[in-house]
């Protein structure tokens, strides 16, 4: 079975916690705690034929937490980028988290923008051409969804496996089994998933 680790960025109270929750164990819940530090979860689900076990990482939106997750980021080949689409500020905020995703993560992780709360449409204060126009700007696919109903949920993770299975097929990217890691061409550490933590090792090879 392929395990991919997913990250889920973006700034605090954009629903990424919402979004993990919905997706994993299919509910939402109304009084949700702001995350601190790292939130986890794991779904298996059925991609191109292949079964995929996606290990999501939801990382705090604080500042205070930020430079906390920054391990978390490497070893990751699928990230998601959340705003809210009722708040103009976390919009503008993803700038700065594509640029910390640059910085710390796989070359070839493969990014989605994800525009939240649209069940909150009559308090939007972005609109999906908007949302659109950024995320065709820096060549990424864009969803709206809503943590809340479930909207566009499940496809944003299955448009996320999907792509990342797809370069496992051609042979982009190879897959360390063993320990549920991601062997990429550009960085040289091996990360493992153990009792829900993740553990680094320095390795010789190139996984990460």
């Amino acid at each position: 079975m392929l395990c991919f680790k997913i990250i889920i960025v973006g700034d605090s109270n954009v629903g990424k916690s919402c979004l993990l929750l919905q997706f994993t164990d299919l509910r939402f819940k109304n009084t949700h705690d702001t995350t601190i530090g790292i939130g986890f979860g794991s779904r298996e689900i059925r991609i191109m034929d292949q079964n995929v076990n996606l290990h999501i990482w939801d990382t705090a939106g604080q500042e205070s937490f930020r430079s906390l997750t920054r391990s978390f980021y490497r070893g990751a080949i699928g990230g998601i980028l959340v705003f809210d689409v009722t708040s103009r500020q976390s919009f503008q905020g993803l700038v700065q988290w594509y640029e910390k995703i640059q910085s710390y993560a796989c070359d070839d992780i493969e990014l989605i923008i994800v525009g939240n709360k649209t069940d909150l449409n009559e308090y939007r204060q972005v609109s999906q051409k908007e949302g659109m126009q950024f995320a065709k700007q820096y060549n990424f696919e864009y969803y709206e969804t809503s943590a809340k109903s479930g909207l566009n949920v499940n496809k944003v993770f299955e448009y996320l496996a999907q792509k990342i299975v797809q370069k496992v097929n051609s042979g982009e990217i190879d897959i360390c089994q063993e320990n549920y890691g991601i062997q990429l061409k550009k960085q040289k550490e091996i990360y493992k998933l153990e009792d829900n933590k993740l553990d680094k090792q320095k390795q010789k090879n190139t996984c990460c």
